[in-house]
């Protein structure tokens, strides 16, 4: 890699570890910079998952109080369904072709944006539904994990949407089940793509480092920023990703 292609990484994952701390979305960053310095697609998504998995662990570390409020047996139960959904999404990605998975990229990250953007509309409507559904259900988490498997983006807001289904609302309890389920969908992924060679280690592990530094620095920018400043970067982000890939792929071509 040449010293602009370095330097963009590392800056991608940076800013993709200021988001993830501040509001999320990281991904919009991480995988485009990756596709952009060459890397194929489904490979750049291997890679994307590597580059944001500590900012996982340390939300995870950071809620363990709140995640060991939960029943010890429902929590095994998620962590299974978890497991085998991210692992089904994975070898899904497995199977995709460069080609098949790039023409579904503009879409996912358009889907990812959108769920991002009404996050908070998206929670509120299943929450008035939560009546009609079953707490800790398997189809839902099985869906979601699947979906965080297969592609990351927007994978914690819907996975606040689906809690919100089950009727939970304590948003701390939320908040810590939300980054566990996406720490553990993370490293059954990293597991199953490194098994199968698909990660570009010295990029992944340059932009682990460097998306480790930018969550550290988030802390204190999410507390300078107000939070419909930092959507509406978040939001635009996504939209010009997706337009970037919409035209890449369906008129470029």
């Amino acid at each position: 890699m040449t010293l602009f292609e370095i330097l963009l990484l590392l800056s991608a994952a940076f800013g993709a570890g200021v988001l993830n701390t501040i509001a999320g979305g990281g991904t919009f960053l991480t995988f485009p910079a990756l596709v952009f310095v060459g890397i194929p697609p489904v490979v750049a998504n291997a890679t994307s998952t590597v580059a944001v998995l500590p900012g996982y662990l340390g939300g995870a570390l950071g809620f363990r109080k709140e995640v060991m409020e939960f029943d010890r047996k429902q929590l095994i139960r998620l962590i299974g369904i978890g497991l085998l959904g991210g692992a089904v999404g994975s070898f899904l990605l497995l199977k995709s072709s460069d080609r098949a998975f790039s023409a579904l990229v503009p879409f996912l990250l358009l889907l990812a944006t959108l769920v991002f953007l009404f996050g908070a509309r998206i929670r509120v409507w299943a929450a008035k539904r939560s009546q009609s559904v079953t707490p800790f259900g398997f189809v839902g988490m099985f869906a979601v994990s699947t979906y965080g498997g297969y592609f990351n983006g927007g994978l914690g807001i819907i996975l606040l949407a689906l809690f919100s289904l089950w009727g939970m609302t304590n948003i701390h309890q939320m908040n810590g089940l939300k980054t566990a389920m996406s720490f553990i969908l993370s490293m059954i992924s990293v597991a199953i793509f490194a098994g199968a060679g698909i990660i570009e280690w010295q990029a992944g592990l340059m932009m682990m480092v460097a998306s480790t530094a930018g969550g550290y620095a988030g802390a204190p920018i999410s507390k300078a920023l107000p939070m419909p400043v930092v959507r509406a970067i978040v939001a635009t982000v996504g939209f010009v990703m997706s337009a970037v890939f919409f035209y890449r792929v369906f008129i470029a071509g």
